[in-house]
C-alpha cells in the first residue's frame, strides 16, 4: 500500500460520531479534533461514522460540518467525507456546471482512472444528475477535445498486458505519419491509439516512436497540438508512463507561481491519499528537489494547511 491514509484496524463508529458532535457543539468549533478523527479513518470508515452519526444523533454529519467550517478547509473535509466515486462525480459536474469549464479537472479524472472506476463514475453520474456524463461533456466542450473526453469516458481501454511488437511498430509509424510527417495533424489517429491501447503496448509504441521520429511523443504532441487537446493527450501519455509523476506535476503546478489552484490541490490530495500518495511524494521530490510537504507548508495556512499536511503524511 502506498497510501498515507490507511484507516485503523478497529474503531467505534459510535465513539467517533459522538466525538465529532462534541467538536462542533456549543461555542466554537474544535477543528483540531475534527482533523484528528477524520484523518485517522479511511473513506469507508468515515462512511460508517456518517451513518452512525445520523442514527445515533439524528443529524446529518455533512450538513453539520458545512455549517461549522468554511472555505478551503471545509472543502477538504467534505471531500474526505464523500465516497470515492461520488467525489469524482461531484468534481466532474462542478468542472462543467460551474462558471466556465474546468478543463484541467475533466482531463485529470478521465485520463487517470481505470475502466472500472470510469464505469462506476458513469453509473453514479446518471443516478445523481439524471443525464449521462457523456451528454454533459458533449454540451460543454467542443471539437477534437470533446472527442477525446468522450472516448476516455467510455472506459473502454484495453487493460491487458499483451504487446504485439509488429502492431506497436505500426502504431508508432501511424502516429509519426499523422503528425510530424504531414502538413496539418490527423488528431483522430492520435486519439484512436492513445485512448484505446493497453499500457504495456503504449510504452512500446512510445519507444518505437522515438526511434522513428527522433523525438519524444510528448514533444510531438506539444508541437502538433495546442490548448485543451494538447493537455488531454499529454495527460494520457503521462498517466501511461508514470501516474504518480503525473499527479506530482499537477500538485506542483497548482502551487507554484502566483495564487494557488485550490480545486486541483484539494482534489489530488483527497483522491490520492488512500491510493498512491507515498509514490506521488517520492516523484515530487525527484522532480522538483523539494518535498511536497514543504511546498504545502509554504503555500497554505491555518486548518487548511493542517489537514493537507495530514493527507500528505509526512516530510521527505
Amino acid at each position: 500500500m502506498y497510501a498515507t491514509i490507511k484507516g485503523v484496524s478497529s474503531f467505534s463508529a459510535e465513539q467517533e460520531a459522538q466525538a465529532l458532535r462534541k467538536a462542533m457543539k456549543g461555542f466554537g468549533t474544535d477543528e483540531d479534533a475534527i482533523i484528528e478523527i477524520l484523518t485517522k479513518l479511511n473513506v469507508s470508515q468515515r462512511q460508517q461514522v456518517l451513518i452512525t452519526y445520523k442514527s445515533s444523533i439524528g443529524r446529518d454529519l455533512i450538513d453539520d460540518l458545512k455549517s461549522e467550517l468554511s472555505g478551503n478547509f471545509e472543502r477538504v473535509i467534505v471531500g474526505m467525507m464523500t465516497p470515492t466515486t461520488m467525489y469524482d462525480v461531484h468534481e466532474l459536474r462542478r468542472a462543467m456546471k460551474g462558471a466556465g469549464t474546468d478543463e484541467g479537472c475533466l482531463i485529470e479524472i478521465l485520463a487517470s482512472r481505470t475502466n472500472e472506476e470510469i464505469r462506476r463514475i458513469n453509473e453514479n453520474y446518471k443516478c445523481q444528475y439524471g443525464c449521462t456524463l457523456e451528454e454533459d461533456i458533449v454540451s460543454d466542450t467542443s471539437s477534437m477535445f470533446r472527442r477525446v473526453l468522450v472516448s476516455l469516458a467510455t472506459g473502454n481501454r484495453d487493460e491487458g498486458t499483451y504487446v504485439d511488437a509488429a502492431l506497436a511498430q505500426q502504431d508508432a509509424q501511424c502516429l509519426y505519419e499523422a503528425g510530424e510527417k504531414k502538413w496539418g495533424t490527423d488528431e483522430v489517429q492520435f486519439m484512436a491509439i492513445l485512448c484505446t491501447r493497453n499500457r504495456s503496448h503504449l510504452l512500446r509504441v512510445f519507444d518505437a516512436y522515438r526511434g522513428i521520429a527522433n523525438k519524444d511523443i510528448t514533444d510531438s504532441i506539444k508541437s502538433e497540438m495546442s490548448g485543451d487537446l494538447e493537455d488531454a493527450l499529454l495527460a494520457v501519455v503521462k498517466c501511461m508512463r508514470n501516474k504518480p509523476a503525473y499527479f506530482a506535476e499537477r500538485l506542483y503546478k497548482s502551487m507554484k507561481g502566483l495564487g494557488t489552484d485550490d480545486n486541483t490541490l484539494i482534489r489530488v490530495m483527497v483522491s490520492r491519499s488512500e491510493i498512491d500518495m507515498l509514490d506521488i511524494r517520492r516523484e515530487f521530490l525527484t522532480m522538483y528537489g523539494k518535498s511536497l510537504h514543504s511546498f504545502i507548508k509554504g503555500d497554505c495556512s491555518g486548518d487548511y494547511r493542517k489537514v493537507l499536511l495530514r493527507l500528505c503524511g509526512g516530510e521527505d
